[in-house]
């Protein structure tokens, strides 16, 4: 199993980066609006650590790894039988991949398929 996209989603962006940059060594880049703002930076293995601000009102701070799968759509069908509630089908990110979300025992969980 690989973390692909590790996202933090907090209201303090600016700190929440410079902290991470300052502790870890890590460089973020410019928002990406495909990423719903989120500024990246990478892990040095092919992964990357997000960071962005809530897009929604609602929308509490978490934080949530993105693990690679092969076949989004099959993962998604196991999660589910598993007893999961899908908070997120698979949605493309344009030129990123595809995510999608699903809860299970109160924790976020995210897919991401290349």
């Amino acid at each position: 199993m690989q973390v692909q996209y590790l996202e933090i989603v907090t209201p303090d962006v600016e700190a929440t980066c410079k902290a991470l940059a300052n502790t870890h060594g890590v460089t973020f880049g410019d928002p990406i609006a495909a990423l719903g703002g989120a500024r990246t930076a990478s892990l040095g293995n092919g992964a990357r650590i997000g960071v962005r601000a809530p897009l929604r009102a609602d929308e509490e701070p978490v934080v949530r790894p993105y693990v690679l799968v092969d076949d989004i759509q099959e993962a998604v069908e196991q999660a589910e039988a598993a007893g999961a509630t899908i908070a997120l089908p698979p949605m493309e990110l344009p030129g990123e991949g595809t995510c999608a979300i699903y809860i299970l025992g109160g924790i976020d969980h995210g897919l991401w398929q290349n």
